[in-house]
C-alpha cells in the first residue's frame, strides 16, 4: 500500500507540474496580445483582441470531453504526452505570424493544451483510492495557479526580449513555452508508468445520458461563474488595467497575478470547507459574496457635475469691478470661491470640489436678489487601483473556493458518474472562459465602459443564485412530507 502511494504521490506531481505549464501556456495570449496592440506591433481591434483572448480558451475547452474518454481508454500517459508534443508545434509556428487570422488560427491549435485538466483528473484518480481522491484532486487542481505564473513573468520576460529588437523580440516568447512543454512532454513518455480504467466501456448514449438533467446545467453555470470567468478576467484584467489605470505591463501583470494565485491554490480550502460545512452553504457563501463583489466593481467612473452655492445680491447696485475671486458692488465687496485644481485620479473615497462662476460684468446695473455667482458641485468618484485590486482579488479567493464547491456535488449527486458529469461541468465552465474575453470586448465597444465586464458577472452571479435558490425551496418542499412522516 505504501509502496502505490509512493507512485501515486510521483504521478500527482507529474500531473500537477505539466497542468501548471499546460495552464500558463492556456493563458499566455491574455499578456502577448496585450502586448501586441499596446506597442503597436498589429492594429487589432478591441473585439479582434477579445477574440484572440477567447480562441485558446474555447478549443481547450471543447477537447476536455473526448481526451477525459480517451485517457480512460488508453492512459494518461500517452494522452498528456503527445497532448504536450503537438501542442508545442503552433507554439514555434507563431515566431513567423504576420497577420491576424495565422495568429487566429494558432492560437486555437495550442489552445488544446486546456484539456490537460480533464486528462490531469482522470490520470490523477485512477491511480489513488476512494479516501484520498479527495485531496489528490485538491493538489492537482492548483495547476491553476499557472495563469499567475504567466501573468507575472511573461510581461517581464517580454520586455528582456525586446529590449534589442522591439518589433521582432516577442516572437520568442511562445518559442520558450514550446520548449517548456516539449521537455514536459518526454518526461512523461519515458518517466511515467502508464494505468488505464478496466472494466466494461460504456456507449456514447450512455456516456452523453446525464447531459438529460436540468443538475448538471446548474452545475455548469455555476462553474461558467466560477471557473469560466476566473479563465477570463485572468486574460482580461492585464488590458483592462493597463488601459484604465495606465500602468505598465509588468505592473499589470503583476497585479493580474494577485488576482490569479490566490485563486488557484485556495482550491483546497474550498475542498476541505466543503467537507467540514457542505458543498450547498459553501455554494450559497460564493454565490452571495460574487453578487456583492461584482456590484462594486461595476460601477464605472464618473465625475458628477451639480449646482452648489451661489452668490446672490442683497441689494440693488451698480457692479463696479471683477475679478477672479471677487466682485465689487458698489462699496461692498464679495469674495468668489475660486475653482480648485483638480488631480486626475481621486483618493481612496471620492472626492468634493465646488467653486462659484462669476455671471455679472463691470458696470452692470444688477437688482436685489439677482444671481452674481453661480455655485458648482463636482464630485469625482472611481474605484481607485489598490481598492479596486483587492475586491479583485477578494472576487478571485471566492471564485477559488467556489471551483471546489462545484466539483464537490458532483460525487454527492452522480457517484457513478463523476468522470462523465465532472467532464460535462468542465466543458461548460471553460466555455466561460472563451466567451468573456470576447464578450467584454463587445460590450465595452457598445458601450465604452471597461465596467461592463463587471455587470456581465453580477448578472451571472445573481441568475445562479436565484437558479439555486429557486431549486432548494422546491427540493426541500418535496422532502417535507417525507420528513413529516419520519418523524411521525
Amino acid at each position: 500500500m505504501e509502496n502505490n502511494l509512493r507512485s501515486a504521490h510521483k504521478i500527482l506531481f507529474l500531473n500537477t507540474l505539466a497542468f501548471t505549464i499546460c495552464f500558463a501556456c492556456w493563458t499566455m495570449n491574455g499578456v502577448l496580445v496585450t502586448y501586441l496592440v499596446d506597442n503597436g506591433i498589429f492594429n487589432w481591434s478591441v473585439v479582434e483582441t477579445g477574440w484572440l483572448l477567447g480562441i485558446p480558451i474555447l478549443s481547450g475547452s471543447i477537447t476536455r470531453l473526448p481526451l477525459g474518454i480517451l485517457t480512460d481508454k488508453y492512459g494518461g500517459k500517452v494522452v498528456f504526452a503527445w497532448l504536450l508534443l503537438c501542442c508545442s508545434v503552433p507554439l514555434f509556428l507563431t515566431y513567423f505570424v504576420t497577420s491576424y487570422w495565422v495568429y487566429f488560427l494558432l492560437s486555437f491549435c495550442f489552445g488544446m493544451v486546456g484539456a490537460s485538466f480533464a486528462v490531469g483528473i482522470a490520470f490523477t484518480s485512477i491511480w489513488y483510492p476512494k479516501e484520498w481522491q479527495g485531496r489528490a484532486l485538491g493538489i492537482f487542481g492548483m495547476g491553476n495557479a499557472g495563469a499567475a505564473l504567466t501573468t507575472f513573468l511573461a510581461p517581464v520576460t517580454l520586455n528582456a526580449l525586446s529590449a534589442s529588437d522591439p518589433q521582432n523580440g516577442w516572437r520568442w516568447l511562445p518559442v520558450i513555452y514550446g520548449c517548456m512543454l516539449i521537455l514536459m512532454g518526454l518526461i512523461f513518455l519515458f518517466f511515467v508508468k502508464n494505468k488505464k480504467v478496466t472494466g466494461q466501456v460504456k456507449t456514447t448514449a450512455e456516456l452523453l445520458a446525464p447531459l438529460k438533467k436540468t443538475r448538471v446545467w446548474r452545475f455548469g453555470l455555476y462553474y461558467f461563474l466560477v471557473f469560466g470567468l476566473f479563465v477570463a478576467f485572468s486574460q482580461w484584467l492585464l488590458p483592462y488595467y493597463v488601459n484604465v489605470y495606465k500602468t505598465s505591463l509588468v505592473l499589470g501583470g503583476l497585479l493580474t497575478s494577485a488576482f490569479s494565485l490566490p485563486s488557484g491554490v485556495i482550491r483546497a480550502l474550498g475542498g476541505y470547507l466543503s467537507d467540514k460545512f457542505g458543498a450547498r452553504k459553501v455554494m450559497y457563501g460564493v454565490l452571495y459574496s460574487s453578487l456583492i463583489i461584482s456590484g462594486l466593481l461595476m460601477l464605472p467612473k464618473m465625475d458628477i457635475l451639480t449646482p452648489g452655492k451661489g452668490i446672490v445680491t442683497k441689494k440693488s447696485a451698480v457692479v463696479t469691478e471683477v475679478t477672479g475671486n471677487k466682485i465689487v458692488l458698489g462699496n461692498e465687496t464679495i469674495a468668489v470661491k475660486e475653482k480648485p485644481e483638480i488631480p486626475e485620479q481621486t483618493k481612496i473615497l471620492p472626492e468634493f470640489f465646488s467653486w462659484q462662476e462669476i455671471v455679472v460684468k463691470q458696470n452692470q446695473q444688477v437688482h436685489k436678489k439677482e444671481l452674481l455667482a453661480e455655485g458648482v458641485t463636482l464630485i469625482k468618484f472611481e474605484a481607485h487601483i489598490w481598492v479596486f485590486s483587492l475586491l479583485v482579488i477578494a472576487i478571485g479567493i471566492v471564485w477559488g473556493i467556489g471551483k471546489a464547491a462545484v466539483y464537490k456535488h458532483i460525487p454527492e449527486y452522480f457517484p457513478n458518474e463523476v468522470g462523465i458529469v465532472g467532464g460535462m461541468v468542465g466543458l461548460i465552465g471553460g466555455l466561460g472562459g472563451f466567451i468573456g474575453p470576447i464578450l467584454f470586448g463587445y460590450l465595452l465597444d457598445f458601450s465604452d465602459l471597461w465596467t461592463s465586464s463587471w455587470i456581465f458577472v453580477f448578472v451571472i452571479s445573481a441568475v445562479s443564485l436565484y437558479w439555486m435558490i429557486h431549486t432548494i425551496k422546491k427540493m426541500t418542499h418535496k422532502e417535507a412530507p417525507h420528513l413529516k412522516h419520519r418523524i411521525e
